[in-house]
C-alpha cells in the first residue's frame, strides 16, 4: 500500500514538474529594433553620432545619386555630355582601353587580355580553394610568365617595348610580381634575422633597416636614375625592370618584419618537440615553424599586399604611366576637358574593388584550418 501511494506521488510530481516549452525572446531583444538599439542608439553619444552621420548622408547621397545616375549621360559624345549636368560616362567608354593597357598597340591588345583572363581564372580557383599546396605555389609562380607574352620577341611574336605599357595592366603587373617575389624574400630575411649566424643576422638587419628607413620614392629614383650608373656599360636594364626591382626590395623589407613577428609568436615547445622527434632543424623550420608563423600574421601580410598595389601609383614620378597616371592623362585630353571627376571616380572604384577583394580573400584564409578546410 505504501509503495503504491509512493508511486502515485512520484507520478504526480512528474506531471507537475514537467519542463515548459521554450518561449521566444522578447521582441525588444531580437530583430531590427534590437540591432538598432545596440549598435546605433545605445546611448546619447551613439545617438548623436548616428543622427549626425544620417544628416551628412541625407545632404550628400541624393546629390551624388543625381549626378551619377539621374542626370548622367550614358551614350553620346563630349558635346552630348556638355548639354547635361550629370556624369559623362561616354568619357570612360572612349578612354577605356587607354586606362586598361596604356598606349599598348591596339592590334596586339589580345595579349594583355589573355594575361588578365589567366589572372582572373587563377584568382577564382584560389579563392574557391580548388588548388592547394605546391600546385597553388607553382601556379602563381608561373603566372608572371604571361608577361613574356606581352613583351613578345619570342616564338615569332612582335616585340612590344615596355615604354608602351601602362594603365591598370602595369599597376597589376608591378603589384603581382612584387608580391610573388617579395613574400619568399621577406621570409628568408626574417629567418636569417631570427635564426641566422651573427654575420647573417647583421646582413639581414642592415638590409631591412636601411630599406625601411628610406621612402619608396627615394628607392624608385635610385632604381630609375642611379642604378644605371653602377651597371657595366654592356648591361642594359630597362626602366620598368629597374622600378620592379626597387619595389620588390622595398616590399621584402616590410614583409620580413611582418614574418619576424609571426616567428616570435611561435612557442619554443613547437621547435623542441619537432627536434625531439628526430626532425632535422631545416625541416622543422620549413614545415613546422614557417606555416604557423604565416598564419599568425595573415592580416598584416594581406595589408602589405594591398599597400604595395596602392604604392604603384608612385611610379608616375619616374616616368611610368600606371593606372592613375593614365587617368590623369585621359582627363587632360582637349576633347574631353572638364570630365576629370568621372575619371577619378572610376579610378577610386577600381582601387577599392581590388583592395576589398584582397581583404575578403585574407578573411577567407583566416577562417580556413591548417589543411585548407574551413573551421
Amino acid at each position: 500500500m505504501c509503495s503504491l501511494l509512493k508511486g502515485n506521488a512520484m507520478s504526480q510530481d512528474t506531471i507537475l514538474f514537467q519542463p515548459m516549452a521554450a518561449r521566444p525572446a522578447p521582441a525588444s531583444q531580437i530583430g531590427p529594433i534590437a540591432w538598432l538599439r545596440a549598435n546605433l542608439f545605445g546611448g546619447w553619444k551613439d545617438t548623436a553620432i548616428t543622427l549626425s552621420l544620417l544628416a551628412v548622408l541625407l545632404a550628400v547621397v541624393p546629390n551624388l545619386i543625381e549626378w551619377l545616375l539621374i542626370n548622367a549621360t550614358f551614350l553620346g559624345d563630349d558635346e552630348t555630355c556638355r548639354q547635361n549636368a550629370g556624369a559623362c560616362w561616354p568619357f570612360l567608354q572612349a578612354k577605356f582601353q587607354v586606362l586598361m593597357v596604356g598606349v599598348y598597340p591596339q592590334d596586339l591588345s589580345w595579349r594583355p587580355a589573355i594575361a588578365a583572363l589567366a589572372l582572373l581564372v587563377l584568382a577564382g580557383f584560389t579563392y574557391a580553394d580548388r588548388i592547394r599546396g605546391i600546385a597553388l605555389i607553382v601556379a602563381w609562380a608561373v603566372l608572371p610568365i604571361f608577361a613574356l607574352i606581352m613583351i613578345g620577341g619570342a616564338f615569332g611574336m612582335q616585340e612590344v617595348d615596355q615604354s608602351l605599357w601602362g594603365g591598370l595592366m602595369l599597376s597589376v603587373l608591378l603589384a603581382l610580381v612584387g608580391v610573388i617575389v617579395s613574400i619568399p624574400l621577406g621570409v628568408l630575411l626574417a629567418l636569417g634575422r631570427h635564426y641566422g649566424s651573427p654575420a647573417v643576422k647583421a646582413i639581414c638587419v642592415a638590409f631591412i633597416e636601411l630599406v625601411r628607413g628610406v621612402p619608396l620614392i627615394t628607392i624608385l629614383f635610385m632604381a630609375s636614375v642611379m642604378m644605371p650608373l653602377f651597371l657595366p656599360p654592356d648591361l642594359v636594364i630597362n626602366n620598368l625592370l629597374r622600378i620592379q626591382i626597387g619595389m620588390i626590395l622595398f616590399s621584402s623589407a616590410y614583409m620580413a618584419e611582418v614574418v619576424r613577428g609571426g616567428l616570435q609568436a611561435i612557442p619554443k615547445g613547437q621547435t623542441e618537440a619537432s627536434l625531439a622527434l628526430g626532425v632535422s632543424p631545416a625541416r622543422t623550420i620549413i614545415f613546422v615553424v614557417v606555416p604557423q608563423a604565416l598564419r599568425h600574421v595573415l592580416p598584416p601580410l594581406i595589408g602589405r599586399c594591398i599597400a604595395l598595389f596602392k604604392d604603384t601609383s608612385l611610379v608616375i614620378i619616374v616616368g611610368l604611366l600606371d593606372f592613375l597616371g593614365m587617368v590623369r592623362g585621359a582627363a587632360l585630353d582637349p576633347e574631353w576637358l572638364g570630365f576629370q571627376a568621372e575619371a577619378y571616380v572610376f579610378a577610386a572604384f577600381v582601387y577599392w574593388l581590388i583592395c576589398y577583394s584582397l581583404s575578403l580573400y585574407g578573411r577567407a584564409l583566416e577562417r580556413r584550418g591548417p589543411a585548407g578546410s574551413k573551421r
